[in-house]
């Protein structure tokens, strides 16, 4: 018998409490909208924004607040220095987001002052430049890449769970012809990506692919309160957060299918003998020992990474810690109640009586 830290009969009414879990996930949700809305968007690294990125080795250990210190004089626009690599390297970053002068005048500048105020040998190494029009191609690039994803999988759980490929492909036509209508209105493809994720919403709903419906839902949901808790915190987008959230978004998927199957094999196995809520709940209860092992395990790595990796990929492991736990959260919580609203309408009056 496999290791289970849930007892097998655990009856725990996750149906019930769903108007609880909706009222926290739109509280965590609008936080961070709000926020987003106060900052005017995500604030976005050189990768997205432009600006260059600056590597120095220096041959004794020194804090970041020197090394900035020796380079504020510059006044280079959105100035941060960051370590790099083991604590023992000495190596840092210098990141501006400025791309107003060529990459060697921001070396010969960045040289001068580390050789004036820096009482220590150093070596630049690396001079990484992204020019205002590759940031903003990279930006749309990633926005098509999260959108796509997420269409594929609503394609792909309509089929895979509803045997219903004919309504699927129905759905990814429609949405292509949409798309391009929009498209030829001109919008800036953020605004695209929202018209065209609505639109697949209305599809699923239209066409009742309701399995399809929790799955995007769920995605959607953890997708912004992982956006909307960086922005709190005032963290940088960059192509790595972009990583991570194509990370958790197919991590949520891999949780909500493993649900999803159960809740399929149970509605045939007890088809008359349960009502849609109470195959719900036994199905999520048992699952529930599997999805806590999978994500704990899977944490205690990330979180390793987060403690131990550096500050190169701290703000990538902040992003899975936070998605995966979302991710989790939303299969349990998002994903199964959705689909039990859009289950038949005489279950659910048995169930809410």
């Amino acid at each position: 018998m496999g290791l289970q830290i849930i007892k097998p009969d655990t009856k725990i009414d996750f149906v019930g409490i769903r108007k609880l879990a909706f009222v926290l996930s739109a509280v965590l949700i609008l936080a961070g909208l709000g926020s987003l809305l106060i900052k005017g968007g995500p604030k976005y690294g050189i990768d997205f924004a432009g600006g260059m990125i600056v590597q120095v080795k220096i041959d004794k250990a020194i804090g970041v607040g020197d090394i900035k210190n020796a380079v504020e004089e510059l006044k280079l626009p959105g100035l941060v220095v960051q370590t790099l690599g083991l604590e023992g390297d000495h190596e840092y970053l210098i990141r501006t987001s400025s791309s107003n002068i060529t990459s060697e005048e921001v070396r010969t500048k960045i040289n001068q002052a580390l050789t004036d105020n820096l009482k220590a040998g150093f070596e630049i190494q690396r001079l990484e430049m992204v020019g205002p029009k590759v940031g903003a191609d990279l930006r749309s690039q990633a926005l098509e890449a999260l959108f796509y994803a997420v269409l594929l999988i609503a394609v792909y759980i309509s089929g895979r769970f509803e045997q219903r490929w004919t309504a699927a492909a129905v759905m990814a036509a429609a949405l292509a012809g949409g798309v391009y209508g929009i498209g030829l209105l001109g919008l800036d493809m953020g605004w695209l990506i929202l018209a065209a994720l609505v639109i697949t919403l209305g599809l699923c709903w239209y066409l009742k692919l309701n399995y399809a419906l929790g799955a995007v839902v769920a995605l959607i949901h953890d997708v912004m309160i992982t956006v909307g808790l960086f922005s709190i915190m005032n963290k940088e987008f960059d192509l790595t957060i972009i990583a991570a959230l194509l990370t958790i978004v197919g991590y949520s998927l891999n949780d909500t299918i493993i649900v999803f199957d159960r809740i399929r094999e149970n509605t045939i196995a007890k088809q008359g003998k349960l009502s849609f809520g109470k195959i719900i709940n036994l199905s999520v209860n048992q699952t529930l020992s599997r999805t806590i092992l999978t994500s704990g395990t899977t944490l205690l790595v990330v979180l390793c990474l987060y403690v131990m990796g550096g500050s190169v990929i701290h703000d990538f492991a902040l992003a899975l810690l936070i998605g995966i736990t979302v991710g989790t959260y939303s299969s349990i919580f998002v994903a199964s109640p959705i689909l039990y609203g859009f289950g038949p309408s005489e279950t659910r009056e048995e169930d809410d009586a």
